[in-house]
Parts: C-alpha cells; sequence; structure tokens
C-alpha cells in the first residue's frame, strides 16, 4: 500500500524561503507541495482552490501576517491544519496562533528533519503548541483583568488592543505587536469605541487606565 500523500500549502514573502522549504518537504515522499504565496491576499485566494491538508504560514508578512490568514482560513476550512513559521518567537505570536487556532509554531530554524516531521504530526492531528502556553492563553481569556461590566462586551483581541491604546501606541505599532494589518487593527478599534460607547481613543485611554486595563491585580496577582 502506497503512503498517504500530505497536501502543503506555503506562505512566505521571501521567494528564496519557499523554495527552501519546498525542496525540504518534497524529498519526502510522503509529502507535496500543492500550492504557495508570497502574500496573504494571494494565500487566502489559492488556499481554498488547493484544498490543502497544511498550511504553512510566515507569521510576519510585509502586509498582513500568517496568523490573520490562518484564522481566516479556518472559519472557512476548519479541517484545515495549520502550522506557524516564524523567525523569531514571543509570547504575543505564540498567543495570537493558538487564538487563531494554529496547530504548532516553529521557528525557521528547524531542521529539515524535524521540519518533515512537524508537518506530518499535526497532519496526524497532533499539537505542537507547548501546554503551559496554551494554559496560559485559556486563563488570559476566561480571566481577563476587566472591572466594568461594559468591557465584558469586549473579544480577547479588543481586550488587548485596548491595553496598547492604554499604552499610547498607534495603530501601526499595534498591528507589529499583534500580527495583524493595520486595516484590521482600525477596525478592531472602531468596534471597541463603539461597544463602549466612546468617541476617540484618548478617551478609550483614559477609560482603560480607570479600569485598570493591563495593570496587575492586588499584590501582583
Amino acid at each position: 500500500m502506497s503512503p498517504v500523500t500530505i497536501r502543503v500549502f506555503l506562505l512566505d514573502d521571501h521567494e528564496l524561503v519557499r523554495e527552501g522549504i519546498r525542496s525540504v518537504l518534497e524529498g519526502d515522499d510522503e509529502i507535496e507541495v500543492v500550492g504557495e504565496a508570497g502574500t496573504a491576499e494571494e494565500a487566502l485566494t489559492r488556499i481554498p482552490l488547493a484544498k490543502p491538508d497544511v498550511a504553512i504560514l510566515d507569521v510576519r508578512l510585509g502586509e498582513g501576517s500568517g496568523i490573520e490568514v490562518c484564522r481566516d482560513v479556518r472559519s472557512a476550512m476548519p479541517e484545515l491544519v495549520c502550522l506557524m513559521l516564524t523567525s523569531y518567537s514571543d509570547d504575543e505570536a505564540v498567543y495570537s496562533s493558538v487564538m487563531a487556532g494554529a496547530a504548532g509554531y516553529v521557528l525557521k530554524q528547524i531542521r529539515s528533519r524535524d521540519l518533515i516531521d512537524d508537518v506530518k504530526k499535526v497532519a496526524a492531528g497532533v499539537s505542537l503548541m507547548d501546554p503551559r502556553t496554551v494554559a496560559r492563553v485559556i486563563e488570559r481569556i476566561t480571566n481577563p483583568p476587566l472591572a466594568d461590566p461594559a468591557l465584558r462586551s469586549l473579544s480577547a483581541q479588543q481586550g488587548r488592543i485596548l491595553e496598547l491604546i492604554a499604552q499610547g501606541r498607534t495603530n501601526r505599532e499595534i498591528a507589529d505587536e499583534m500580527y495583524l494589518a493595520e486595516k484590521t487593527v482600525k477596525n478592531y478599534v472602531s468596534n471597541l469605541l463603539a461597544k463602549l460607547k466612546l468617541k476617540s481613543r484618548t478617551e478609550a485611554a483614559i477609560f482603560a487606565t480607570k479600569n485598570q486595563v493591563g495593570s496587575p491585580g492586588p499584590e501582583g496577582t
């Protein structure tokens, strides 16, 4: 019996990186690269057509991010498994990846054999996310530092954006921090202002500070 072929899609804004990953993966008889893209927009168009089993998505792109692509394509294709690829790890990217429904998060420094093994693992339904990280994300969602009842209407993403607004971050800085497109952040800001019945970012910052959004609780808890 011939081995089951795992269909893989690649998203990275560097052509040489895509070629390198394709070469590595296609060196295994059980993996076939069925499509690739260099931008988030291309990926959102091509992934549904390619019908991959696994999408390897670069976290940080020139425009948008692989995390945003993961969130969007999995809403339409919940059976798709996403493996996030990045040059370096940080808590915010891992948090956003978990929130987007990614099955794994690996560094570009990964060895070729390990990448092949990871693709096979996630294709088989194994999560590569560190259980402790997932636990922190669940804790952050279920016990957000919210004081005003109006804050309960905010999504986890909107709550995090409110924290960053309180820190004086611009939309571009928030986009970079959360691995989102600047346009997406602008929409989040507009929606959270509407939910909280506020008129400006300044009012939002004052509101967040008053309710200690993002601040530690008593005795640092």
